[in-house]
């Protein structure tokens, strides 16, 4: 059975090559179905979690599709409606993000200031939590929950390529916080690059000016498209970005920071060199 996130990004795959197909903008489609531009790119990035079948059929009707393929089309937005784990945590995670990451092929990162995601250990996760001014005991043990489930692609027989550059500074402030903490976070990032899916790169400060300094990203791709979604975070959900120019200048963006970071085959060592 195909899991929810991989159906709702191929849908949101032939909605948008349903559109253009059909010489449409967004901005076209907005003004002819009454909705929102927002409305018709949340359905185009695979943010709308639980698209409704009635919208995406006034969609398929507007751009001329019908017969088998409409049929296929809409069998796929039923599907996308299956409940997800996230679901469930919805008072800690916020948007569409664990669900675009959680059908992605591919996830490329740079974090200046923390450590990725997918690469924390649950210390990590509660200590970040409490430093974001989270108070609540039941509220921590949550979002590390969530955070934990989130780790659970890596799990897959399918999980996703991860490519990680973590800035100097976040190991720094990692170190300063709690060394104990560091020892047994350093440790685990030692782990998972011995995963053959998993690089994780170090962005020394001696590389001097760079393209990541805007800040945090990730660049989701996926096996089904040559598209992806870029990912910015902020403290309520955060800002995706899709067009294709976009998804360029952050692939370029990376690439670059891959290029100054330390070689991958050298951050074992000055990890090491971190908790010795």
């Amino acid at each position: 059975m195909h899991k929810a996130p991989q159906v709702r990004r191929e849908l949101s795959v032939q909605m948008r090559a349903r559109r253009l197909a059909a010489g449409m903008t967004i901005s076209q489609v907005a003004e002819a179905l009454e909705w929102s531009e927002t409305k018709i790119s949340n359905v185009e990035t695979g943010r709308t979690k639980h698209p409704a079948v009635s919208d995406i059929g006034l969609m398929l009707g507007l751009y001329g599709v019908t017969g088998p393929e409409r049929d296929a089309i809409l069998d796929l937005a039923r599907k996308s409606r299956r409940r997800d784990w996230w679901a469930d945590y919805d008072d800690v995670l916020t948007g569409a993000y664990a669900s675009l990451e959680s059908g992605a092929s591919s996830v490329r990162s740079y974090e200046p200031a923390y450590i990725p995601g997918l690469l924390q250990t649950t210390d990590y996760m509660a200590a970040i939590s409490q430093a974001t001014l989270i108070r609540d005991p039941a509220a921590i043990d949550r979002m590390v929950e969530a955070r934990t489930k989130r780790q659970e692609i890596l799990e897959r027989p399918d999980a996703p390529d991860v490519w990680a550059i973590i800035g100097q500074h976040a190991l720094e402030l990692l170190i300063a916080h709690d060394r104990e903490l560091a020892h047994h976070q350093i440790e685990h990032l030692l782990n998972m690059a011995d995963r053959p899916n998993i690089t994780i790169q170090v962005l020394p400060t001696s590389a001097g000016f760079h393209p990541g300094m805007g800040g945090a990203f990730t660049i989701l791709g996926y096996a089904s498209s040559s598209e992806g979604i870029v990912f910015i975070e902020a403290d309520v959900d955060g800002l995706y970005l899709v067009k294709d120019e976009e998804l360029e200048r952050y692939r370029k963006y990376h690439d670059r920071l891959v290029a100054k970071a330390l070689d991958p085959d050298d951050v074992s060592g000055y990890l090491r060199g971190l908790i010795t």
